[in-house]
């Protein structure tokens, strides 16, 4: 059982999944989590929220948002996480359900392997020739289009959240 309510994940779901998508396909072809995406994301919390929750249990969902934000903010001054990553994480903070924290980051390991594992067959291949133009092909060093990962991860999570929720 999940702590996200299954009728919140369903409402929520049809709204993100193409977003989440979205982040994913910019990220591997422009490297760029976009602001007016994560703005949606942001905003469908703010204007179905108070509809979803009660209105203490929403509003401290969406101070998950500002916490999340202001320690993505130290981690890209740090060098440790882009800063179109930690703008989707804050925008995502507010759909995940404190007490899932601990299955979310089980699911968000096992999607980043498998993420970066199509990823760099994708990109050593001639699979990379069906994309030719995206810049994560081309990418030096570390660096690793994590939207690929990351957008996918709240998409199972609400998912999962649908038929296991409480």
């Amino acid at each position: 059982m999940m702590a996200l309510s299954a009728s919140v994940a369903l409402w929520f779901l049809p709204l993100l999944v193409p977003l989440c998508l979205y982040v994913a396909y910019t990220d591997l072809s422009r490297m760029k989590i976009t602001n007016p995406t994560v703005v949606a994301m942001a905003l469908i919390f703010a204007v179905m929220g108070p509809f979803l929750y009660p209105l203490d249990a929403y509003l401290w969902q969406l101070a998950h948002l500002g916490i999340v934000l202001v320690a993505g903010i130290i981690l890209n001054a740090a060098g440790a996480m882009g800063a179109g990553d930690a703008k989707f994480l804050a925008a995502a903070a507010p759909y995940v359900a404190l007490g899932d924290i601990h299955m979310l980051m089980a699911l968000f390991a096992a999607v980043l392997l498998a993420a970066y594992t199509v990823h760099t067959i994708a990109k050593h291949t001639r699979l990379r020739n069906l994309a030719p133009g995206w810049a994560s092909w081309t990418q030096e060093g570390r660096r690793f289009p994590m939207g690929f990962a990351l957008g996918p991860t709240l998409a199972v999570y609400l998912g999962l959240a649908t038929v296991y929720g409480s």
